[in-house]
């Protein structure tokens, strides 16, 4: 038996995102009052993609319960329906794309960390909460991923479906940057438009392998030969 249930995990890790969004949103930048604000930075709109994951987790959660003993097909066709928004949220949005974030950052952050977050940013974002856009999204989601069976799509369907949210994030970007005049990651300001383009492929190529590897995850962690195994233990 789980030291703590996973409705409870989930309901912690829901209020843990909701208290990192309003933190972040507090913060007194210059970024957040130009073009994009918030949305521009796609460490945002990866916390906000954790926080409505989450959130469908915990309502799932709540579903099951009030619906535990009725005969209600209808309820039942619902939550089937919201079963399925949750599975398809973790294998195209949740797990390669915060996977991805905490992958790109610190990789970029350890070679030159002024490439992604000059050293300025320290005098408005304090290191706890850092961690909690940079850092903890990858143990969240694993722990997700270890305590419930999510059913993935087929495979081309899924990296089609996250090449579109890369190449979209790509063109707002771009977007971005026709608009104010300034790439919004510094990497992009120090890199010859041809680098750009090598650049933005190779980043859709890592968030797609980042969903492949959240599959073979999934299915290692939830095979039938494995999961007998370990209960065996």
């Amino acid at each position: 038996m789980a030291l703590i249930p996973s409705q409870v995990l989930r309901v912690a890790i829901l209020l843990s995102y909701f208290s990192i969004l309003c933190h972040y949103k507090a913060l007194d930048m210059p970024a957040h009052q130009t073009y994009g604000g918030s949305w521009k930075f796609l460490t945002f709109i990866d916390l906000v993609i954790q926080a409505v994951f989450f959130g469908v987790c915990v309502l799932i959660d709540v579903s099951s319960l009030l619906t535990k003993g009725g005969d209600s097909r209808e309820q039942e066709r619902q939550l089937r329906k919201l079963i399925g928004l949750r599975d398809w949220m973790m294998a195209v949005l949740a797990f390669p794309v915060g996977a991805f974030v905490v992958f790109t950052f610190w990789t970029l952050y350890l070679y030159d960390r002024d490439l992604v977050y000059p050293r300025l940013l320290d005098n408005f974002i304090p290191q706890w909460l850092n961690h909690g856009m940079h850092t903890t999204v990858l143990p969240f989601i694993i722990i997700e991923m270890r305590t419930t069976h999510h059913r993935y799509p087929s495979r081309s369907w899924g990296l089609a479906a996250v090449c579109c949210f890369g190449v979209g994030y790509i063109l707002w970007t771009c977007w971005v940057h026709q608009v104010t005049g300034v790439w919004v990651y510094p990497v992009l300001e120090r890199i010859t438009p041809v680098a750009r383009v090598i650049f933005f492929s190779v980043m859709t190529v890592v968030i797609c392998v980042f969903y492949t590897l959240g599959e073979i995850l999934n299915s290692y962690i939830w095979d039938q030969p494995h999961t007998e195994k370990v209960k065996g233990e």
